[in-house]
Formats: C-alpha cells, sequence, structure tokens
C-alpha cells in the first residue's frame, strides 16, 4: 500500500477500499506531499453530493450512540456512511485517546461504513485541521453522509459548525444550568437541537428552557438514542434540511465559508510546525522568550 502513487490510491479509493481511504487520510494528517496531490485528484461530483452533519454537545448527552443509531438508518437504506469520531489528544504522541473500534463495534463489519478516529492535537474547537480532508476523502470512496462527532467540550466546539453543512447539537436532561452561557456561543449557529435520552426526568424541562431562548426557526426534537426512538424522524430531518439548502443554493454558500475557514487552519497549523523548527534551530539562551518570538516574526513575517 506504502508503494502506491497518489493516481492509484485515488483510483482505489474511489473504488470505496476502506484500507486506501485511512491511508490517504493519514498521509493528510502527516502534512505529506503525496497527501495534498490526493487532494487534487478527488471525485468532485461526489464531493458535491455527499452531506457532512456534525453531532456536537456535553460529554454524557449521548452523542456516541445517536451517532450509532442514525448509521443503523442509514444502513437499512442502503447508505454507505462516513463517520469521523474526533477525540482528545494524547499530550505524548497527539494520538487519539478514544478508539473508534471501542465506540462503533455494531458495524466493524460493515464495509459500507467507513470509521476513522482523529485527535484534536490539542485544539479548543475540538476540530482537528485535516478533518475536513478527511470528510472529503470518505465523500469520494462513496460515502454519501459523513457524521463528525466531536469530543464535545460545550461551548467552545464552534469548529463544527463551521465545518459540517449541517450541525446538530445535543443535549440531554441534567444539563440545564449549561444552556444560558451557550445561548451567545453554539445555540446560535446549529441548525438542529436534539433532546436525547427524552425518557429521563426533566427532559419537559429542558424543552421548555431551550424554548424561551430560541429562534422560531430553530428545530428541537425528542430522542431516545439508545432504544432509537425518534432517531428515525431526525435522519428524515437531516435530509429534508439539505434538500432545503441545495434548493436555495445556501449550502454551496456553507461550504465555501468552509472552505475559507479551513485555508486559515491548515495555514496556521503549517505555520506553527515551520516556527517550531525555526526556534529549535537558534540559540535563544538569554534571551526573553517575547523578545526572541518578536525577533523571530519579525524575521519570518516583516512589519
Amino acid at each position: 500500500m506504502s508503494s502506491l502513487q497518489p493516481a492509484q490510491l485515488v483510483e482505489q479509493l474511489h473504488r470505496g477500499d476502506p484500507r486506501s481511504v485511512a491511508r490517504a487520510i493519514s498521509l493528510v494528517e502527516d502534512q505529506s506531499d503525496v497527501g495534498a496531490s490526493i487532494m487534487q485528484g478527488l471525485d468532485q461530483q461526489r464531493l458535491d453530493e455527499a452531506l457532512t452533519v456534525g453531532i456536537t454537545g456535553p460529554p454524557g448527552a449521548g452523542k456516541s450512540t445517536l451517532t450509532g443509531a442514525l448509521i443503523h438508518h442509514l444502513r437499512q437504506q442502503k447508505i454507505r456512511v462516513g463517520i469521523i469520531a474526533v477525540d482528545p489528544s494524547s499530550p505524548l504522541t497527539h494520538g487519539a485517546l478514544l478508539g473508534d473500534r471501542i465506540r462503533m463495534m455494531d458495524h466493524a463489519l460493515d464495509q459500507d461504513v467507513v470509521v476513522r478516529s482523529m485527535a484534536t492535537r490539542g485544539r479548543l474547537g475540538g476540530v482537528c485541521a485535516a478533518a475536513g480532508a478527511a470528510m472529503r476523502i470518505m465523500a469520494a470512496s462513496g460515502c454519501r453522509v459523513i457524521l463528525v462527532e466531536t469530543v464535545g467540550i460545550g461551548q467552545s466546539e464552534m469548529d463544527i459548525a463551521s465545518l459540517a453543512d449541517i450541525t446538530v447539537l445535543v443535549l440531554a436532561p441534567g444539563f440545564g444550568d449549561e444552556i444560558q452561557a451557550m445561548k451567545a456561543g453554539i445555540l446560535e449557529v446549529v441548525d438542529l437541537l436534539v433532546i436525547n435520552k427524552a425518557d429521563m426526568p426533566g427532559a419537559q424541562k429542558l424543552l421548555f428552557d431551550l424554548g424561551k431562548g430560541l429562534r422560531a426557526s430553530d428545530q428541537v426534537l425528542q430522542t431516545c438514542a439508545s432504544e432509537k426512538q425518534g432517531t428515525a424522524d431526525l435522519l428524515t430531518r437531516l435530509l429534508s434540511l439539505e434538500k432545503m439548502l441545495r434548493q436555495e443554493q445556501k449550502l454551496q454558500q456553507r461550504r465555501l465559508c468552509s472552505l475559507r475557514q479551513e485555508t486559515v487552519d491548515w495555514s496556521l497549523e503549517l505555520f506553527k510546525k515551520r516556527l517550531t523548527a525555526l526556534v529549535h534551530a537558534q540559540h535563544c539562551t538569554g534571551i526573553d522568550p517575547r523578545v526572541a518570538a518578536e525577533q523571530l516574526l519579525n524575521r519570518v513575517i516583516p512589519g
């Protein structure tokens, strides 16, 4: 696999080969030139046809269970699906701490369910710079729907809203105190609100608390993902929303904004890598770190 040329790798991932998909994503994560070449050869029509759904919310809300239920319904409709599970990073290796095999075992043997764990690499927003590329690689491999489940760090998790076509915020009873703090953040940019674990005490109160701060256009659904209750309706709503966004040409506008943000993210990622190399290459003994940083930045970006 490692000896394949970029064109050969692209050809195989277009056939849906899971190993080629995994290899292509790894090359992009490693910031290799081969990875960049692969991204240039992806089938644009498949990228246009795919739908990316971001699933976010606080820990314990049941995002993984909800994601699993959506996969179940998608596969019942014979839809090939990709899953990107964005996990916390190891402080030593920067790899994902949680494994896709732990959270997605029900679909481990299904060749039309492509799962990838990706590390946040310390980013507060919860989504790594390579996530957008991974979404496009999965789309090129034939995944009609790509679900991006994020680490769930609450208010700070805004990246996913700028990356996905549609963003779903998952809450559960017991998170009422967080609602007020979140209203000025993620609640303003999500497309769908899901109250999961709706069979638990406090679900109706949460619905009432949410309703006091929502716009008339906001959509709220109730689910019990562990029993797959309400999750089929959620998928129907997602696909209906996609159709509306396409008809109103808003999906294209969102994707243009996403590509711009990805360009910024990659610029910062690549700049940090090169800047780190420069810092380690020069001797800063006896120089105040801020002074050294200013000198270095003035060399790299004059003015």
